[in-house]
This record gives structure tokens, sequence and C-alpha cells, in this order.
């Protein structure tokens, strides 16, 4: 666990260091707030496609192998984007890192489910939330401090983080699955698709927590990567007051994911979790408006906090609950999937609708979509509460997590 935990938080402090030093790494490029969104979205698209493949190479091969691949992935791409001089190389090196730290999120969370049962899963998820939490404190703080020294230093930072990380899972990190879980992965394989596997996972009965996921997911993308230049059109912020505004949002989501989430999972269940979620994130777009200083900007981040740390461990949990313990790293992946989708358009809309119409705009769209997925939560989880779910076998999705969840 401390090996993940380490795994995870190298990898959010990389998308932290990219919050609020990449917009104006870029500008200096020559980028507009479109070329920033379409940077961010490239990222995704990658992972949206790669992010099952690589899930199933999991179960077929073991998590270790692919989790490697993707630190060493991720500290190849940091090393380009410091060494990158032009707007084409940033996205060169955005691409290179989508390809191949697209395998560390669903496999760390597969072997999580590998090596817990269904009490003690949602705990797990919430420690690696709590570790990319931490990341998002210590990332944008790397970021925004650093990158006062030299707007490169954090990138090289963040690579030989990652490239240290490898070393010691090289050495230290065992192997979740047996090699007869593995073979028997392999035996069953389908000659599915990437591609194939998220569209027939979107028509199964799981089909709505993934849509779900994929809402919430371009609702936040969709202030991702223009918040550094609504924060300075706004309130005047640098990158110095960005790192200090993400590290009060990672302080609330690592004290949340931590210390609370695995509790509350067991208690109130994915399904209400997921709604605490999506409320606190549909209020928090609201005063991200209404701000006016340092202090009520913290405030804010705060309550988008409770929303980040509450929504993906349920989702995962309620996911990894219903699928079988031979396609975790598939279906995971598959989740992950439709995160991504979210952060392709979310991005590209956003940086849009902040040029057209106004840097206040993408959060109004963010808040009316977050309390729209929230009415349809209400609706469809009511619905699934009156029916009693059969167990999943392999391949198929169920939307209503276990009956003890319910």
């Amino acid at each position: 666990m401390t090996i993940l935990f380490l795994t995870l938080f190298i990898v959010m402090v990389g998308f932290g260091v990219i919050m609020p030093i990449l917009p104006f790494y870029a500008e200096n490029m020559g980028a507009s707030a479109t070329h920033l969104g379409l940077l961010f979205a490239s990222y995704s698209m990658i992972q949206f496609f790669l992010a099952p493949i690589w899930g199933r190479q999991s179960d077929k091969r073991g998590r270790k192998p692919v989790i490697l691949i993707g630190l060493v992935g991720f500290s190849v791409s940091f090393l380009l984007f410091g060494l990158a001089t032009s707007l084409r190389m940033l996205f060169a090196a955005r691409i290179l890192g989508g390809i191949l730290s697209s395998a560390v999120l669903p496999t760390v969370m597969a072997y999580v489910a590998d090596t817990t049962d269904e009490e003690a899963r949602g705990g797990g998820m919430g420690i690696m939330g709590a570790a990319m939490g931490m990341g998002v404190i210590f990332g944008p703080a790397i970021g925004g401090f650093l990158g006062e020294i030299s707007p490169t230093l954090p990138f090289f930072f963040s690579a030989a983080l990652a490239l240290a990380v490898a070393a010691f899972a090289l050495i230290f990190l065992p192997e979740s699955l047996s090699e007869a879980a593995r073979q028997e992965a392999r035996e069953s394989e389908t000659q599915r698709s990437g591609l194939t596997e998220i569209w027939a996972a979107a028509r199964g009965p799981l089909g709505f927590i993934l849509i779900l996921a994929f809402l919430a997911s371009f609702a936040a993308a969709n202030i991702e990567g223009t918040f550094a230049l609504f924060s300075e059109a706004h309130l005047g912020f640098g990158k110095a007051e960005m790192g200090v505004v993400f590290v009060s949002m990672g302080i609330v989501m690592v004290l949340m994911q931590g210390l609370l989430v695995g509790r509350l999972l067991n208690r109130w269940g994915e399904k209400r979790m997921i709604q605490v979620g999506l409320l606190s994130s549909a209020v928090g777009y609201v005063l991200f408006l209404a701000t006016f200083d340092m202090p009520s900007m913290i405030a804010v981040m705060a309550v988008m906090g409770v929303g980040n740390a509450s929504l993906r461990p349920a989702v995962n949990s309620l996911v990894s609950k219903r699928t079988s313990a031979g396609e975790q790293g598939s279906m995971l992946g598959v989740v992950n999937s439709y995160n991504s989708l979210g952060r392709i358009f979310g991005p590209v809309t956003g940086g849009l609708i902040f040029d057209i119409m106004g840097y206040r705009w993408p959060y109004i769209l963010g808040s009316v979509l977050f309390f729209l997925i929230l009415g349809l939560s209400v609706v469809l989880f009511n619905h699934g509460r009156r029916q009693q779910v059969p167990a999943v076998s392999p391949g198929q999705w169920s939307p209503q997590g276990s009956t003890r969840s319910d």
C-alpha cells in the first residue's frame, strides 16, 4: 500500500505541477485559452483509448510490470516537457505521457481490488484517493514556487521523483496476481479492442454510472484548463497564489479520503457518497464566482475538495464490487476511459467558452451540469433500490452496487 500510495502521489504531483504552471508556460510559446484546452484534452484523448487496454494487460501480465511502465513513461514525458521549446513539443510530450502513464491509475486500483475484501475496499480506494489528494497539495506548490525559480524546474523535479519511485517499486513491490489468475485471464481473453469494451460497457446495466463519471469529469475539466486564467482575471492571482489555492483543496481531499471516505462508504453506501460529491461540486462552482480574495477562494476550494474526495473512490468501489475478479483491471480501465472522455471535451469546451463568452461562463456551465447529474442520480438510484440485482458474471455490468452498499 505504501508503494501504491507513492505511485499515485507522484502521478498527481505531475498533474498538480501542470495546473498552475502550464498555462503560463504555454502562453509564453504563443498558446491561447483554446490551445490550452486542447493541450489538456490531448492527454485525456490517449487515456480514453488506452486505459482499458493497459488494464487488460495487467490482468494478463500482472500488475507490477504495467505500473513500472506507467511510472517510467511519466518520467520521460515530464523530461520532454522541461526540454520543450515550442508549442508543438509540448503537445508531443503531453501525448507521450498519455500513452504510457495511462497505465498507472486503472492498474493501481485493480491492485487494491486484488488485495481487499468488500468491507475494506472502500477504505482502500479512499487511501488511494488520499494519495491523489496529497499530490494535489504538493504538485501545485512545486509548480507555483519552483516555477518562480525556473519555469522548467518543476518538470525536471517530477521526472526525477517518478524514476525514484519506479526503482523503489521494482525492488519492493510484490505482484498481487497469481500466475494461475494471469493464465486464466489470458485464456479467457477475447479480441475486443479498447473502444469495443468502452461501448459494450455503456450499453450494459452499469451504463448510467459510466455516463455519470463522464459528465462529472466533463464538468470539472470544463474549468481545469482555464482556472489559472480565471484566477488571474478575477482576482489578479499569479503562479505563487495558485499554488496556495490548490494546496488548500488538497488538504481537504486528503483528510476526507484518508480518514472518512472508507467509513462513510461502509455506513452510507457508494450511491449516497456519489450524490454528496455531486452536490458539493455544483455548489462550489457557483461560489467561485462570488470569491473576492484569497481566504474566500480557499474556502470555496475546500468545498470543492469535499466533492472530489467523495466522487472517484465511491465510483471505483461500486464498479469494483460489481466486476468479477478476473476483469478488475479491464473494467476499472473502462471507468478511467469515461473519466478521460470528460477531460477530452471539458477543457476544449471551457477554453472556447472562456475566449468567446468570458471567464465566468465555464463555471456557470459546470454548476448547471453537476445539478443536472445530481437530479438524474436521485431518480435512477432510487429506481435501482426497488430492484434486486443478481450476481455479476465476467463481462457483465450492474449499476446497483452490492446489497450491503444499498
